[in-house]
């Protein structure tokens, strides 16, 4: 082969790699053993699917319909999806409450993610396990909570942190029963962008974030909800966490 045919094909595999159209999701440029298992092990186990980003809504729906919720929508992790949830009251229901209520006894990401989404943290004096409303939205923090049907209306958000009951590591998924809020959730995650259609004609109708949960991580929440129990004690209440309330950078 001449130079001007390795320029030719060089040219080609790099058009090839190019996403100009919707496709299947550029996996296999990799030498097969330095790729991750999780895809390869989910076909083994009888799950098929097409392109690797199908994996991610087989994972929602799995949960969704384990929680007993009509929508799920994959995050990196669920600080993100509290965040979101709190986004939606913010820049889409234009709510003007300056003040979010939450037990004094939680994780410190909560307070975090009340500031980030432009609200202000109360600390209240509240028992919990499990799950605890962040008032006076319909938000809800199951991120220690994992059962059947646990899915109780709102935003029900749910970790995948290594310590949880479905320890992928790392992520989350917001559960809602609401179409519209799942919609733009979805697009949200995923630097506003509508999966559905092709990258070179999408408008971008959001300013989106980067939060989106990767196919091998999905795949590995499959796995691992096929070979856990249906029905668990919470993993966290109050006494799992400490004092936040007396926090300098929450009081400021």
């Amino acid at each position: 082969m001449n130079l001007k045919q390795d320029h030719t094909k060089v040219r080609k595999w790099i058009k090839g790699l190019l996403m100009s159209e919707y496709k299947s999701w550029p996996l296999g440029h990799l030498p097969p053993e330095l790729q991750r298992p999780e895809l390869e092990q989910l076909r083994k186990n009888g799950y098929n699917f097409k392109d690797p980003r199908d994996v991610v809504a087989m994972f929602e729906n799995k949960v969704a319909k384990f929680a007993g919720a009509k929508y799920g929508i994959a995050t990196d992790c669920c600080s993100h999806g509290l965040f979101l949830a709190l986004k939606w009251y913010k820049d889409k229901m234009k709510m003007i409450t300056t003040h979010v209520h939450i037990p004094r006894y939680t994780y410190c990401s909560v307070p975090m993610q009340i500031k980030h989404a432009g609200f202000e943290p109360v600390f209240d004096d509240l028992n919990w396990s499990g799950i605890y409303q962040l008032k006076p939205f319909d938000i809800f923090d199951g991120a220690v909570r994992w059962t059947k049907g646990m899915y109780k209306g709102g935003f029900h958000v749910v970790s995948f942190q290594l310590k949880k009951r479905i320890p992928i590591g790392r992520g989350g998924m917001i559960l809602t029963d609401n179409k519209e809020a799942a919609d733009w959730f979805r697009k949200m995650t995923y630097d506003g962008r509508d999966l559905t259609i092709k990258y070179m004609d999408d408008d971008f109708e959001y300013c989106g974030y980067h939060y989106y949960m990767t196919p091998e991580d999905a795949a590995r929440g499959i796995l691992l909800m096929d070979q856990i129990p249906k029905k668990n004690l919470d993993s966290g209440n109050n006494r799992t966490y400490s004092d936040l309330s007396n926090i300098r950078i929450f009081n400021e």
